[in-house]
């Protein structure tokens, strides 16, 4: 038969750690939610900083193609692009990527990803689409004949 000095200490250990354990249930949960809180604000600030990286590198090309036009740009309104605007552009010339691009002078590559809103056209070459928006097919097709004949 066990001691009841044994018994009676057993049980007060077991009760112990009972209540030890309903205590850091809760430190253990509102640990677990702040880690989570914290990983979602790293993943914020990396986000954040990414953005922070590429619009500073598309400020640097403005500020350079500015540099680089001078005195020879014109003042006039800002060009607005559209991605749709240019493929709608494009069809109504009836004209493939590629030979929209021989008319503006870039790569046909340049043209899909302006279509599809990977990157954007620089400032030089937002003027080259503006000029190509008033002419009709004949007219395209005839700039591109010659600029093949070249």
């Amino acid at each position: 038969m066990p001691n009841i000095a044994t018994v009676f200490k057993d049980e007060i250990a077991r009760l112990a750690r009972k209540e030890v354990r309903a205590q850091t249930q809760e430190l253990k949960k509102a640990s677990a939610a702040y880690r989570s809180h914290i990983a979602a604000l790293r993943r914020r600030v990396d986000a954040l900083e990414r953005e922070l990286k590429r619009v500073g590198r598309g400020g640097s090309r403005a500020a350079a193609a500015a540099q680089e036009e001078g005195a020879g740009a014109q003042e006039g309104t800002p060009r607005r692009f559209s991605a749709t605007r240019l493929a709608a552009q494009r069809r109504k010339l009836g004209l493939s990527a590629a030979d929209f691009a021989t008319l503006l002078g870039v790569s046909g590559q340049s043209v899909y990803k302006w279509e599809h809103g990977e990157s954007r056209p620089r400032a030089r070459q937002l003027e080259a689409i503006a000029a190509l928006r008033g002419i009709g097919k004949r007219e395209a097709a005839d700039r591109l004949a010659k600029l093949q004949a070249r």
